[in-house]
This record gives C-alpha cells, sequence and structure tokens, in this order.
C-alpha cells in the first residue's frame, strides 16, 4: 500500500518537474520597438526552423527553444547585426538543418538533386505507360 502511494505521488508530480522555472527570454513575445528592425527580424524567423517542433518557424512556434530563438534574433538585429549575420550565426550554432532553405553541400546535394530524378523517372514511366495503351488501339 505504501508502494502505491509512493507511486502515485511520483506519477502526480512529475508533470509539474517537466516546467521549466526559468523566466521567458526578454524579447520572445515583445516586439521590437523600431519597426524596421522588427520586420527584418519576422521575416528572418519565419525562415528559421524550430528545434523542438520541427515542422514549424520559430514564429509559429510556442516552444521555449523557439522563445529563446525568438529572442536572440531580435536582441542581435536590435544590435545592428544583418539577417544574414544573425542566420550565419544560428547556423554555426545549430547546424544548417535549422535554415528551412539549406545550402547546397557534399551532405545536402542528394536533397537537391533527387527531386529532378524523380520527375524524370515519372516522367519516362508515364511515357512507357501511354505508348503502351497507344500501342494496344
Amino acid at each position: 500500500m505504501r508502494f502505491l502511494l509512493v507511486l502515485l505521488s511520483v506519477l502526480i508530480t512529475m508533470p509539474l518537474s517537466a516546467q521549466t522555472g526559468l523566466p521567458p527570454a526578454p524579447y520572445a513575445d515583445r516586439q521590437l520597438e523600431n519597426p524596421e528592425q522588427e520586420a527584418k527580424a519576422r521575416d528572418l524567423m519565419d525562415e528559421l526552423r524550430c528545434l523542438k517542433c520541427q515542422s514549424q518557424s520559430i514564429a509559429d512556434s510556442n516552444a521555449p527553444m523557439a522563445g529563446d530563438m525568438r529572442s536572440q534574433v531580435r536582441e542581435r538585429i536590435a544590435a545592428g547585426e544583418t539577417p544574414d549575420q544573425v542566420r550565419n550565426w544560428l547556423v554555426d550554432r545549430y547546424g544548417s538543418w535549422v535554415t528551412y532553405d539549406p545550402p547546397v553541400t557534399a551532405v545536402t546535394w542528394p536533397l537537391w538533386v533527387a527531386p529532378i530524378f524523380l520527375f524524370l523517372a515519372a516522367v519516362w514511366l508515364a511515357r512507357g505507360r501511354f505508348r503502351k495503351t497507344k500501342d494496344k488501339e
């Protein structure tokens, strides 16, 4: 009985330990005062992938990590860095996967070339398929 009470109390309190006790990043949900800088930051945030969500941009994600990344983007833009400098800093820190438009490198070239080969294969197969039906008539 005692074991069940301990187990139950652990199961009840586990979600509480999953929450972070840290305060949110200062610019996670607060816009920059300069509208031009905020527009640059917003455009960049739309191009960056949330590392936790993986399918959302950091602008759309509610994950704490995305909030930290939004804050870092805004802080660096406010400090005078260009969006390209901020993007390069994030790529150096997290890898090229953080962008929705990774550069063509020795590792990523198959991702860029594969759609072309798949399209050509589909055209070749469709051509062969239509040619067979045309010959039967």
